[in-house]
């Protein structure tokens, strides 16, 4: 697929999009776009109207973390609420599925960024279908029972879900970062080579990797299911980190600055009243 075209907007084919594409002076480029990111976000957080909701997705290693670090550094503290959901607590297997994400979503005002998202109930339990026996479903009693329907139904919620939150008033942009099986390899090794990286190392990785091509069937499935106008996905090359971030980073600038925020205007009363607070203040 052509440079430019990360939008899934109809039927694909993982195997169609590059896992390799090198921007050059990306690094450079993103310190400008992060910038404008931040300035607008202020105005978006003032105005309180609107807020975002960023989903990241990806294999491991694929860069998420590094991502959201170099991406929102600069972003006011108060402006970006982060949540990596890991497995569920015997809490949030209490309730249903969607439950532990719909309560992390961003105030108005706020972006927030879920690492690794809801789609983890169409993925990971795809992949690894007794995981689901842990949630306690009525009429789920056997693997026979977690079929394409089953999941296909989940991804049918979870659209209905993303709809009910963006007429709310969020911005919804999700981003599967496509890395290469080859690059997850050169990732893996390094953790393993790099004293200071071996904390990041998991066995449980070289058991996963062994399912890539599941994995890969799965995230194509749910990316043609669930990519919507209102909620799109986007299959962002990972396998160059700086080239991922400044894609992510340009999309979601370019997506903000479609709602034109404005500061809030003083109320009439405390305007005819500012010059008065002025000398109240210069006269102390």
């Amino acid at each position: 697929m052509s440079k430019g075209n990360y939008k899934v907007e109809n039927t694909i084919k993982l195997t169609d999009y590059t896992t390799k594409e090198v921007i050059e002076d990306a690094e450079k480029k993103l310190k400008k776009v992060s910038k404008k990111l931040t300035k607008i976000q202020d105005t978006m957080y003032a105005e309180g109207k609107y807020s975002m909701l960023i989903c990241l997705q990806g294999m491991d290693t694929s860069g998420k973390d590094s991502l959201i670090r170099e991406v929102f550094k600069n972003v006011n503290a108060r402006g970006v609420e982060v949540h990596s959901f890991k497995v569920p607590t015997e809490l949030e297997l209490k309730h249903d599925f969607l439950w532990r994400h719909y309560i992390a979503l961003p105030s108005k005002g706020k972006i927030g960024v879920f690492n690794r998202t809801h789609y983890e109930n169409v993925l990971v339990t795809r992949v690894h279908p007794e995981y689901v026996f842990g949630e306690n479903i009525p009429d789920v009693n056997s693997l026979e029972d977690l079929n394409n329907e089953f999941y296909h139904n989940r991804m049918d919620r979870i659209n209905a879900f993303e709809n009910h939150i963006v007429k709310s008033g969020t911005i919804v942009l999700k981003f599967f970062l496509n890395l290469s099986k080859e690059e997850q390899k050169n990732r893996l090794l390094r953790r393993l080579n790099l004293p200071e990286k071996n904390w990041k190392f998991s066995a449980g990785d070289l058991k996963e990797r062994k399912l890539w091509d599941k994995y890969q069937f799965c995230y194509e499935d749910l990316l043609n299911r669930t990519s919507k106008e209102n909620a799109p996905w986007y299959v962002i090359p990972a396998d160059d980190k700086p080239t991922a971030r400044l894609l992510l980073a340009d999309i979601v600038l370019k997506e903000l600055k479609k709602y034109n925020f404005k500061e809030p205007i003083l109320p009439v009363k405390i305007q005819a009243k500012v010059e008065a607070f002025k000398t109240q203040l210069n006269n102390e």
